[in-house]
């Protein structure tokens, strides 16, 4: 079992009827021919003999119950041992049930009746051994008392790795819960920054171009033209999320952005109102692809919540390098959220540069606007 949980496996665990059932015959099988075969060997009372035979068959049918009723079971066992042993001729096969009962109810948390119910009927055997006249050897009962307690110490030890186990599948379900919990997180900021952008602009879109439908048509054009890229867009990315979440084989329709995109980005979003600027200070250099990714949907986020929040004019950004870091600022001049409560959007752009092992702030600029800022690891480190 150790092995199986250092390797990841579930320990391999026997059917329960298995372990309910095995000690029951293995002790009837042991006990009963024995015991009736010694007693006529030895030429006992007939009567006297099959008394200890249904001693010896009873011990091994009450085991029966040891699932339910661990803590009597081992009394029960322990009361017919005794009265077995104390039935002349005194001979006969070890009641191994008592053995199996001591173990059962050291492994389901009944010490103390195990203790209490072996202790009396160990001690009530031999005081009674004694008050009439029979003296065992003492090999026979130090070697049954060692026997007893090796029980407790098997009962003990299974006890321990059953409670290990226990704790493994334990971890192993947070394990997958959190994998289960992480994979709906994902998936959640994947859809909110394929979808929201989108969107949002063509709510943005569609209001200004009934707006402007009358009175300046060309616009109007213009705004509806706008809807229809942004909207077939928008579907190549949700299908392209579906596409990997069902796990085809067909490579998505729409590729994973990069920092190249940057710029296509910032253009379709610009217009009506909102003058986008783009500074690209990285010279053509370019982070490793995950980093570009994340960074592009940090600047997609960001401008998203320019254009559903802060009623900007004008805005700006700027990505750059520091060092081993890629630098992603976006500023606006809109009303500034930076004290506002954190939505999913934000939630989400910090979780994104955390995944990479970055930092993420969003904060009021000086004189009006928010202020996005993101410093992003330029390699990612491989494992």
């Amino acid at each position: 079992m150790a092995d199986d949980m250092r390797e990841g496996r579930a320990p391999f665990r026997p059917p329960a009827a298995v372990v309910l059932v095995v000690p029951v015959v293995l002790s009837f099988l042991v006990q009963v021919p024995g015991t009736a075969f010694i007693g006529y060997a030895w030429g006992a009372p007939h009567l006297l003999v099959v008394l200890r035979t249904l001693l010896a068959a009873a011990a091994a049918l009450v085991l029966l119950a040891a699932r339910r009723f661990p803590g009597l079971t081992v009394a029960v066992t322990a009361a017919l041992a005794t009265g077995y042993v104390l039935i002349p001729p005194g001979y006969g096969p070890p009641i191994i049930a008592v053995g199996f009962a001591i173990i059962g109810a050291v492994v389901r948390q009944r010490v103390w009746w195990a203790v209490a119910a072996v202790a009396a009927g160990w001690t009530i055997a031999i005081g009674v051994a004694a008050a009439g006249g029979t003296m065992w050897h003492p090999f026979p009962v130090i070697a049954t008392t060692l026997a007893l307690a090796l029980c407790f110490a098997i009962g003990a030890g299974i006890r321990s790795r059953a409670q290990r186990a226990a704790a493994f599948r334990a971890r192993i379900d947070a394990r997958r819960r959190a994998a289960e919990q992480d994979e709906r997180t994902r998936i959640a900021r994947e859809l909110h920054d394929v979808l929201a952008h989108s969107l949002s602009q063509i709510s943005v879109q569609s209001g200004m171009g009934l707006h402007l439908f009358d009175r300046d048509p060309e616009r109007a054009r213009e705004a509806l033209s706008n809807i229809r890229g942004l909207a077939a867009t928008g579907l190549d990315e949700v299908r392209g999320v579906l596409s990997f979440l069902r796990g085809d084989d067909a490579a998505p329709l729409s590729p994973q952005p990069v920092l190249a995109d940057v710029a296509e980005l910032t253009a379709r979003r610009s217009g009506l109102g909102l003058q986008i600027v783009l500074d690209d200070r990285l010279g053509g250099d370019a982070p490793d692809s995950a980093v570009q990714t994340t960074a592009y949907r940090i600047v997609q986020e960001a401008l998203t919540n320019i254009v559903r929040h802060s009623a900007a004019a004008t805005a700006r950004v700027v990505l750059d390098r520091t060092a081993d870091a890629l630098v992603v600022t976006v500023t606006d001049d809109g009303t500034g959220a930076g004290d506002s409560p954190e939505g999913a959007g934000i939630r989400g752009m910090r979780e994104r540069a955390a995944l990479l092992g970055g930092r993420l702030t969003v904060a009021r600029g000086e004189v009006r606007g928010t202020v996005v800022h993101a410093v992003l690891p330029w390699h990612l480190e491989t494992s």
